[in-house]
Parts: C-alpha cells; sequence; structure tokens
C-alpha cells in the first residue's frame, strides 16, 4: 500500500518545514500512531530517505513538531490575552482560555507537546523570557508575584489549575469535549479560582 501524495511537492529548499507541516497534518488527522518518518516523506513528496537528512529517527521528527507545536501555543496565548480586558486577572484569564482552547483545537499536537521528551523544553523554558511558551505564563503571572516571593509559587498555582482543567476537559469529564470553552459552565466558575492567586494564605 502506497502513501498519498500532495499533488504539488514542497520545494527542498524548505524541506525540513514541509517535513514538520505533513508531520503535524499525519498527527491531527491519524493520531501519534501513525506519524512516520515514511508517512511525512510521502505527503511532502519527497523519497522515503529525505527525513534522515533533517532528523535523527522518528524521535527527532516528533522533537521537531513539538518544538513548532509549543510556538504554535505560544501563539495562541498571546493572541488570546490580547482579546481579554486588559487588566492583570483580565490578562491571565484570557491565557488561560486560550491555552484551552489551544488544546480542543489541536488535541493530538497539544498531547504531544506534553508527553514527548519535549515537555522538558517547556520547563526549560522558564528562564528564556517572553519568547517561549512558559515566558508568556511567567510575564502573565508576574503582577501577581508578592516581593520576595519565589514567582514559581504563583506560575505554578496557575498552570496547574489551568492545565488539569485542560486534561479533564479533553477526558470528557465534563462532557464532550468538541466545544468551546466560553460555552462550557465550569470554565468561569474553575477560574475564578484565579482571584486567589498570589495571595497570602490565612494564618492557622
Amino acid at each position: 500500500m502506497t502513501e498519498p501524495t500532495d499533488k504539488k511537492p514542497h520545494h527542498h529548499g524548505d524541506l525540513r518545514a514541509a517535513l514538520i507541516q505533513s508531520g503535524i497534518e499525519i498527527l491531527t488527522e491519524s493520531g501519534l500512531e501513525s506519524l512516520t518518518l515514511r508517512r511525512c516523506a510521502a505527503r511532502a513528496g519527497v523519497s522515503h530517505a529525505a527525513p534522515a537528512h533533517h532528523f535523527d529517527g522518528i524521535s527527532g521528527l516528533r522533537g521537531a513538531i513539538a518544538q513548532e507545536g509549543f510556538d504554535r501555543f505560544r501563539q495562541a496565548m498571546l493572541a488570546a490575552r490580547a482579546t481579554g480586558t486588559q487588566t492583570p486577572q483580565g490578562r491571565i484569564l484570557s491565557l488561560c482560555r486560550g491555552y484551552l482552547d489551544f488544546a480542543v483545537e489541536n488535541p493530538a499536537l497539544f498531547a504531544l507537546i506534553f508527553s514527548c521528551g519535549p515537555m522538558s523544553q517547556f520547563e526549560d523554558d522558564m528562564n528564556a523570557g517572553d519568547a517561549s511558551a512558559y515566558g508568556v505564563l511567567r510575564e502573565t503571572c508576574a503582577p501577581f508575584v508578592s516581593e520576595g516571593t519565589d514567582p514559581r509559587i504563583v506560575e505554578t498555582q496557575v498552570w496547574s489549575l489551568i492545565h488539569g482543567f485542560t486534561h479533564l476537559f479533553l477526558a470528557g469529564t465534563f462532557g464532550p469535549p468538541g466545544n468551546s470553552s466560553d460555552h462550557h459552565p465550569l470554565f468561569a466558575p474553575v477560574m475564578a479560582l484565579l482571584r486567589e492567586i498570589g495571595k497570602d494564605p490565612a494564618p492557622n
């Protein structure tokens, strides 16, 4: 059985990017199990040996796709953050909506970027500033970090809340996962917990 190819093969000068895009399309259409170097090569319209010049096996291809996925994830969060109320609380709520919506719209890509090695990329990005996915989260959380406090405390609070909600949402725990967060009755009340972010806990 031969793999389908594009009618117009990609230009070899941008072959690496073409293979990554082909991989994302295969991942989206058929899932991680269907993502192979041979399938990517066929979709990009090149020989099955071509990917070896750009990636160190299937793990290298997955890592490259994850890097591209993180960049798209970052762009989605930035775009969502810019559309909401431009107060610290409004920006953090909008970022969380963008986080969830990206996962709903790109479930296979979202699963990949947090499941294969590149999860460490998100963690390594902690010191990379706004140019990274984690940097967007860090910048948005900054207004809630008290002087002398480790910023990772607030960042972890926010990340844990939205990442956990997102995984439960995708798993269908709250019902069919295909709906936008704006239409889900639990999103707003759960995200209301963000109002407590950065506040000192009550004394015992």
